[in-house]
């Protein structure tokens, strides 16, 4: 009988964490015994207890070569009767492999991968560690090919499984007039919407540069979301003061973050992911699974999440003056993609068909 660990070893509470933890709901609903394990004040023991998910404790690691954590979680996998182990922060991958490595076949140790590698890591040590594992999962083409060409893991324990989204609560009948009406937003312009924390790494900056380079003023730009708590709001001043010395105010609307993200997804007719490189980009899913087009960065996972353009618009990363020559196409040739076409695609990324692939790769029914 299988019974999976998904192991969390930090407190942070970012995309991957709720990743893992999503995972772990997934793989319950569809009858699989799992198990949190993480920190006992940690953010994800809070929400893995909400969502009913037992949790194994384990006391903080050093990222490298912490022998005794190893030990101990490795008899803590034999004490629980874990069969197979799920990593996705680098951080828990050292101690993981220590377990593996007095565990054996006892234990089946996989890496979902979450951020793309920012070095080659070909060394004898990262070699051996990565040894251990016996699959290495990319969320896409491009990061596959990049665990090929800047590691040393064996091909054949490379598969390529997407990052999960629940599709449905996306594809809710709200109509963009009732979308723009719940958050105040003007009927009669194109609205281009970024959403996320205010943050030098999310480009909102980037997109108000834009704006003002642009020659067209048919449209408005819309901000969802807020300072990263306990960070100060330093960039969020920033954009403020560019805002006002360029006379943009009547033109940019900033809405604090709501949970209810389709809602803003149905407002705006494009999306901006404007990051340096997004790995993946789950907001790209999202935009797509509520049919509205993504105006992405040429860069990372994006590229290959909009097919290379045909399900969007890709402008040159980091490029202001580029983004505002797509921004000045769109809004004067008012570029339509189908949203049955986006919402059919983002199929793909369905949780659903993600926990099939899990299940299969990972032989949970052998």
């Amino acid at each position: 009988m299988s019974k999976i660990g998904y192991i969390c070893g930090n407190k942070s509470w970012g995309g991957l964490e709720m990743n893992q933890l999503r995972n772990a709901i997934w793989m319950k609903q569809r009858g699989h015994d799992v198990l949190m394990i993480c920190q006992i004040d940690s953010p994800i023991a809070q929400h893995a207890k909400e969502a009913d998910i037992p949790i194994v404790v384990i006391s903080a690691h050093r990222k490298y070569y912490d022998f005794i954590k190893g030990i101990r979680l490795a008899r803590l996998i034999k004490t629980h009767a874990i069969t197979h182990l799920v990593v996705r922060a680098t951080y828990d991958m050292s101690i993981c492999a220590f377990a593996k490595s007095r565990l054996g076949n006892q234990l089946h140790l996989s890496y979902f991968m979450e951020m793309q590698l920012g070095v080659k890591k070909t060394n004898l040590l990262h070699t051996i560690r990565f040894s251990y594992f016996d699959l290495w999962s990319c969320p896409l083409n491009w990061l596959a090919d990049q665990v090929k060409t800047m590691t040393r893991f064996s091909h054949e324990r490379i598969v390529v499984i997407p990052s999960g989204c629940e599709i449905e609560k996306y594809n809710q009948p709200i109509s963009k007039e009732d979308a723009r009406k719940t958050l105040d937003l003007p009927s009669d312009q194109i609205l281009f919407g970024l959403i996320g924390r205010f943050d030098q790494h999310k480009g909102q900056m980037l997109l108000l540069e834009a704006m003002k380079r642009t020659s067209s003023n048919n449209f408005s730009i819309v901000f969802l979301g807020e300072p990263t708590r306990d960070e100060g709001d330093d960039y969020f001043q920033k954009m403020l003061h560019f805002i006002q010395v360029n006379n943009l105010s009547n033109r940019v609307i900033i809405r604090p973050f709501r949970m209810d993200t389709e809602t803003f997804y149905k407002a705006i007719d494009w999306l901006v992911m404007a990051t340096k490189a997004e790995t993946f980009g789950m907001v790209t899913i999202e935009a797509l699974a509520t049919g509205t087009p993504v105006l992405g960065s040429n860069a990372g996972g994006t590229p290959e999440i909009l097919k290379q353009g045909e399900l969007g618009v890709l402008f040159q990363s980091m490029n202001s003056v580029d983004l505002a020559t797509k921004m000045d196409e769109i809004s004067i040739s008012s570029k339509i993609f189908p949203e049955d076409l986006l919402k059919r695609e983002a199929l793909v990324y369905s949780h659903h068909r993600v926990a099939v692939l899990v299940e299969e790769t990972l032989k949970l029914h052998d």
